[in-house]
C-alpha cells in the first residue's frame, strides 16, 4: 500500500514537470529579440527595440538613436535629435514620449500679464499622430492655439474655453466649460502652442487662476474640476508620435536590398497618404510574430487559445505560418472554419445551447445598449442647457447680479429642474393663464413658496441684452401695487419668468362675473383705480430708468383676497432713457386699449398708458367689454361709446348698475371727466399719470372721510390735517391730500 502510494506521487511529479517544461519551452518559443545581437534593448523600465537603439550600430540611422539618461533612477530614455521623454515605443509605428504644458498664471494682485504666450515645440523625423491626439485648452476664461505644417502646408486650429463658475463644469467632459479640445491634422511635425486669457482670470481667479494648452493622446488626460485649480501641478502628458524608416515608398526602397530594413518573413507597408509625410514601416506576416525589423519567427497558435479557432482547443497542429484543426470521432467538419458537430445525435442540444447563448449575449448588449442611450441623454441635456443659458444671456446677468450683489431686491436665477418641480414638468392642471405672449403656470417652490412662473411662447436672441436688463430693472420695482418679479430661468429654449402669486384672480374676471361684479361696490373700484394708478406713476416718475407699461387692461391688474390692485405682465413694456421721452418702437398693445395716436406715429410715450389706463376707468364705471362685436357698431368701441354718452349727458345711463349712482353721483362724474381728459386723441392734452393718481387720491381720501362724525371729532381732524397737508383745486371743490402720501 506504501508502495503504491509512493509510485502515485512520482506519476504526479512527472506530471506537473511535464507540464512546466512544455509551459517553459512555449514561453521560450514565443520570447524574440527586439534589438540587434549585443544591444542593450531596455532604459530603465522601456523596451528599446530596433530600429531604434542606445549606442552606434544599435540603431538605424540618426533620428532612432536614444540617449539612457543614468542620472535618473531609473533610467529616462530621451530622443537624441527631439530632446523629449520617451515612455514606450511601438513596432506599429508609435513613440509615446512625454510633452510639457504650455501654462499661464494670472493674479490680480500683481502686474497683469503679457495677453498670451507662445511655446514652440520640433519633433524631428517624428510627426503628431492625428488619431491619437487632441489639442486640449484647459480654464475658465482661457483661448489656445496650434500652429503648424500639414506637410509643406502651414495651419492654426484652437479653441476657447468660457465658464463663471464651477456649476457649469461637468467633471469628464471637455466640451467648453472649463475645458475644450479639437483634432490635429496629420503629418504635423513642428508646432507652436499659444495660451491666453481674455479678462485675465480677474471673473474665475477664485477657483482658476491658470490657463493651460498641450497635446494629448486620448486616455492619458482625464478632465475634473479639481484641474481647474491645480492643472500647475502637471508638468508633462503623453503624446503619441508617428515614425517611418527612410522617405521612400515600398516600391522604391525594395530594389536596393542593402538598406531595405524589412527582414524574412515581413511585408512593406506604405503610409496611406504618402504627402503628409515620406517612409514606409514594416509588419510580420499573419501567422508570424518578432520584430520585423530584425526577424520574425513563427507562432505555436496551439498554444494560444486565442489565437486558434479550432472547436477542441487540443486536436490543434501547428505548421509554420498557421496550425492546422481536426475533429475527433463522432463529429463532422475540420474544426476550424467550420465547426464540429455531432453527427446524429445531440445536434437539438447544441442548437438550444446556441440559441440560449445568443439571446444570453443580445440581452446583455441590450441592457448595456440602454444604458449608454440614458447616459447620452443625461449628459446632452447637461450641455443643452449650458447652450441655452449663455444663448439667453445668462453669462451677461450673472455678471449685472454681481454688481447688485449689495441690493437686497435681486433677481435669483432658477434652474429648469426647480421649475419642472415647482409646476409638476409643466403640467397642464396648472395653467392659469394664456395670452398671446406666453403661459402662465401656478408652482410650488421647495420652500413652500407660491409663485407664478411664465412661459414665453417666442424669443428674439438680437434683444437678449435688452431683456436681462429688464430684468435686473423690474426686480429691483419695489411697490406695494406692483406684481413682485422674483427672478428667471434661462436653461430653457425659451426664458421663464418667476412672479409673486396673486390669488383672487384678473379685474377683468371680476368686472365680467356677475356674483363677483356685484361685491365690486363703488368705493373698492375708486381704490382699485387709485392703487393702479399709483402703481403707474412710481413706474414713470420713480423707477430708474422710467418704465412703460405698454399694455395696461383690465386682464393685467390682478386683485389679492383683499382686493388690492397689483399691475402685472411687462413683458411688452420698455424701459425709458432718462434723456428721451419719445421711443419709436414696433407698435403693440391690445386692440380697445391701444392709443390712437402711438397707433399712427409709432412713438410710444407714458401718455401712451395713460390712455389705456382711461379705459380702465371707463370699464370700472361701466362694467362693459372694452370691444364686443356683438353690440351695435356704435357701442362697438367702449372707449368712443362712453366719450359719445358723455357729450350727449347720457353718462348715468351706461354705468354699472352694481354702482350706486345716487349716494355718488358727483364723485362718479369727476371719475367720468378724468376718463374723458385721459382718452384725448392727443397725448399732449392727457394728463400724466401723477396727476391722474393725485386726483384719484384725493377723491379716494374724500370717500374715507365722508361718514358721519361728532362735529368735535371733525374739528380735532381738521386741526391735525392742517398741519401737513396741501391743498388741489379743482373746478368743483377743494380736496386735502396728505403732503408724505408717498405718490
Amino acid at each position: 500500500m506504501v508502495l503504491q502510494t509512493i509510485m502515485m506521487a512520482q506519476l504526479i511529479l512527472v506530471v506537473i514537470l511535464a507540464i512546466l517544461f512544455s509551459r517553459i519551452v512555449v514561453a521560450s518559443a514565443a520570447a524574440f529579440p527586439i534589438a540587434k545581437p549585443g544591444c542593450n534593448s531596455s532604459c530603465g523600465d522601456v523596451e528599446i527595440p530596433y530600429p531604434f537603439g542606445m549606442t552606434e550600430g544599435c540603431y538605424l540611422d540618426e533620428p532612432f538613436q536614444i540617449i539612457c539618461n543614468t542620472s535618473f533612477n531609473p533610467p529616462k530614455p530621451i530622443s537624441q535629435l527631439s530632446e523629449i521623454d520617451v515612455a514606450r515605443i511601438s513596432l506599429e509605428g508609435q513613440i509615446h514620449v512625454l510633452q510639457f504644458v504650455a501654462r499661464k498664471c494670472f493674479s490680480q494682485s500683481s502686474v497683469v500679464p503679457s495677453k498670451h504666450m507662445v511655446t514652440t515645440f520640433s519633433l524631428a523625423k517624428f510627426t503628431l499622430n492625428h488619431t491619437l491626439n487632441k489639442f486640449t485648452a484647459v480654464g475658465c476664461d482661457t483661448y489656445g492655439f496650434i500652429k503648424g505644417f500639414h506637410g509643406v502646408q502651414g495651419y492654426t486650429t484652437g479653441c476657447m474655453s468660457i465658464c463663471y463658475s464651477t456649476e457649469e463644469v461637468v467633471d469628464g467632459i471637455c466640451s467648453g466649460g472649463g475645458c475644450c479640445q479639437t483634432s490635429i491634422p496629420k503629418g504635423t511635425s513642428e508646432f507652436s502652442l499659444s495660451v491666453g486669457s481674455f479678462r485675465n482670470h480677474s471673473v474665475v481667479e477664485n477657483f482658476n487662476p491658470c490657463s493651460s494648452v498641450f497635446v494629448v493622446e486620448q486616455g492619458g488626460f482625464n478632465f475634473s474640476m479639481d484641474l481647474l485649480r491645480d492643472i500647475e501641478n502637471v508638468n508633462k502628458l503623453p503624446v503619441a508620435l508617428d515614425w517611418t524608416i527612410g522617405n521612400e515608398t515600398c516600391e522604391i526602397a525594395q530594389k536596393n536590398l542593402d538598406t531595405y530594413a524589412c527582414q524574412k518573413n515581413s511585408k512593406c507597408i506604405n503610409d496611406p497618404e504618402p504627402d503628409s509625410y515620406p517612409g514606409y514601416r514594416c509588419s510580420c506576416l499573419e501567422g508570424y510574430e518578432g520584430n520585423p525589423y530584425i526577424a520574425c519567427q513563427d507562432i505555436d497558435e496551439c498554444q494560444d487559445e486565442n489565437l486558434n479557432t479550432c472547436t477542441f482547443k487540443s486536436l490543434c497542429k501547428n505548421e509554420i505560418g498557421g496550425y492546422k484543426c481536426s475533429c475527433p470521432n463522432g463529429y463532422q467538419g475540420d474544426g476550424k472554419i467550420s465547426p464540429c458537430l455531432p453527427k446524429r445525435k445531440n445536434q437539438q442540444l447544441l442548437v438550444t445551447r446556441i440559441i440560449a447563448g445568443i439571446a444570453l449575449v443580445t440581452a446583455a448588449l441590450l441592457a448595456f445598449g440602454s444604458w449608454l442611450y440614458f447616459e447620452f441623454k443625461r449628459r446632452k441635456l447637461i450641455i443643452e442647457k449650458q447652450k441655452f443659458f449663455q444663448e439667453n444671456g445668462g453669462l451677461l446677468l450673472q455678471q449685472e447680479l454681481i454688481k447688485q450683489k449689495d441690493c437686497t431686491n435681486i433677481a435669483k436665477i432658477f434652474t429648469a429642474k426647480e421649475l419642472e418641480k415647482a409646476t409638476n414638468n409643466f403640467d397642464e392642471k396648472r395653467v392659469i393663464g394664456q395670452g398671446s405672449y406666453g403661459t402662465v403656470y401656478k408652482g410650488n417652490l421647495t420652500d413652500c413658496t407660491v409663485v407664478a412662473i411664465k412661459k414665453s411662447r417666442v424669443v428674439d436672441r438680437s434683444q437678449i441684452d435688452h431683456f436681462i436688463n429688464e430684468v435686473i430693472v423690474l426686480s429691483q420695482i419695489n411697490h406695494k401695487n406692483v406684481v413682485k418679479l422674483l427672478g428667471c430661468c434661462l436653461e430653457m429654449e425659451v426664458p421663464l419668468l418667476v412672479y409673486e402669486f396673486i390669488n383672487n384672480g384678473t379685474l377683468f374676471d371680476h368686472m365680467q362675473d356677475k356674483a363677483k361684479a356685484s361685491v365690486l361696490c363703488w368705493h373698492t373700484r375708486l381704490r382699485v383705480a387709485t392703487e393702479t394708478a399709483g402703481a403707474l406713476s412710481y413706474l414713470h416718475s420713480a423707477a430708474s430708468p422710467p418704465i412703460i407699461h405698454r399694455d395696461i387692461k383690465s386682464v393685467n391688474i390682478l386683485l389679492d383676497d383683499k382686493y388690492t390692485a397689483k399691475v402685472s405682465d411687462f413683458g411688452t413694456s420698455r424701459l425709458v432713457p432718462m434723456i428721451e421721452s419719445e421711443i419709436p418702437t414696433m407698435v403693440q398693445g391690445t386692440i380697445g386699449y391701444l392709443d390712437p395716436e402711438y397707433l399712427q406715429t409709432s412713438q410710444l410715450t407714458e401718455k401712451s398708458d395713460v390712455y389705456s389706463f382711461g379705459v380702465v376707468l371707463v370699464e370700472l364705471l361701466t362694467g362693459k367689454k372694452v370691444l364686443c362685436f356683438d353690440r351695435s357698431a356704435r357701442e362697438r368701441s367702449l372707449a368712443s361709446y362712453f366719450l359719445s354718452s358723455i357729450k350727449d349727458n347720457r353718462l348715468f345711463e351706461v354705468l354699472d348698475d352694481n354702482i350706486d349712482t345716487e349716494r355718488n353721483a358727483e364723485q362718479l362724474k369727476e371719475v367720468a371727466m378724468l376718463a374723458k381728459r385721459c382718452l384725448n386723441v392727443k397725448g399732449e392734452d392727457r394728463p400724466t399719470m401723477k396727476e391722474v393718481a393725485l386726483e384719484l387720491e384725493g377723491m379716494s381720501l374724500s370717500t374715507r372721510h365722508s361718514w358721519v362724525q361728532h362735529p368735535a371729532t371733525v374739528l380735532e381732524e381738521m386741526e391735525s390735517l392742517l398741519s401737513d397737508v396741501t391743498i388741489i383745486l379743482s373746478p368743483k371743490k377743494h380736496v386735502l391730500l396728505p403732503i408724505n402720501d408717498g405718490r
